[in-house]
């Protein structure tokens, strides 16, 4: 219920975003990319479209600092994660829940996954839209194996000491973090 009422809440920035992406390049509006989800589950995310069009026809990349497929106004969605809003709808279909592990594009799960002790305990619980390892300065791009093995470190200590006050608190820090700790890309 929560999830729609926040996307009620959001739609005329959702249409605004959506009137800015068709503006700023060709392609769809919305991104789906398989994920995996409670159990190892695999759900399609959705998200804001912020690369060309053809940059998802590619082999998995993840994105980086100054990437040329992100395009010009998906660098400010990405910044802000904005261009996550639209996992409201995968939260509505019990797939995600508002806070929990991030779930990584499948190509990273098998990356890490063998190298990275308790990787998959994170699916043990529902992926997030946002998690303690975003609010702790671990959002964006994982670029080495210790980067990822910090993120899932909070991780499974958010799924080891989870409580309803601790989802308010990360809750509460997100927005903080989305759009005044914003200095990167992601």
């Amino acid at each position: 219920m929560t999830a729609l009422f926040l996307l009620l809440l959001i739609s005329p920035l959702l249409l605004l975003v959506a009137i800015m992406i068709r503006l700023d390049s060709r392609g769809p509006i919305l991104f789906r990319q398989d994920r995996h989800g409670r159990d190892g589950e695999i759900f399609s995310i959705y998200k804001f479209r912020t690369m060309t069009a053809d940059a998802s026809r590619q082999a998995f990349r993840q994105a980086t600092v100054g990437d040329v497929r992100v395009t010009r106004f998906g660098r400010i969605l990405r910044r802000t994660s904005v261009d996550e809003l639209p996992q409201l709808l995968n939260v509505l279909r019990g797939e995600m829940s508002l806070v929990g592990p991030r779930p990584h594009p499948i190509a990273l799960d098998r990356q890490y996954g063998k190298t990275i002790p308790n990787y998959m305990q994170r699916y043990a619980v529902r992926p997030g839209m946002t998690g303690l390892a975003q609010v702790c300065g671990h959002r964006g791009a994982t670029p080495t194996v210790e980067a990822m093995a910090a993120r899932i470190r909070l991780d499974c200590e958010y799924i080891s000491k989870w409580s309803f006050a601790l989802d308010l608190r990360i809750l509460m820090r997100t927005p903080w973090h989305c759009f005044f700790e914003a200095g990167h890309d992601r």
